[in-house]
């Protein structure tokens, strides 16, 4: 880790694309400016950790297959799935 010591109004340069400067500094808060391309995303840690979490749920999600769905048990569903046939008339001969 590179430890730098920095007052308000000076900066720090993360290769070519990522300024972070010292806004302010106010007792034991410090208050950052940061400047980076829309691509590079910038959160802060908290964020950055429940955003990880939500990704690692979501891909476990997608790897356990979802459960069957019982069918529910209903005689009379069962009975409208059986093609239904008209009883035969009997011819008295």
């Amino acid at each position: 880790m590179l430890v730098l010591s920095r007052q308000r109004d000076e900066s720090i340069m993360i290769g070519d694309d990522v300024e972070i400067i010292i806004v302010d500094v106010r007792g034991d808060k410090v208050r950052l400016g940061i400047t980076a391309p829309k691509s590079i995303p910038v959160h802060r840690r908290e964020i950055y950790d429940a955003i990880q979490r939500e990704k690692a749920e979501k891909k476990d999600a997608q790897k356990q297959p979802e459960p069957e769905a019982k069918k529910e048990e209903n005689p009379q569903a069962e009975q409208e799935q059986q093609p239904k046939t008209e009883p035969t008339k009997k011819s008295s001969g």
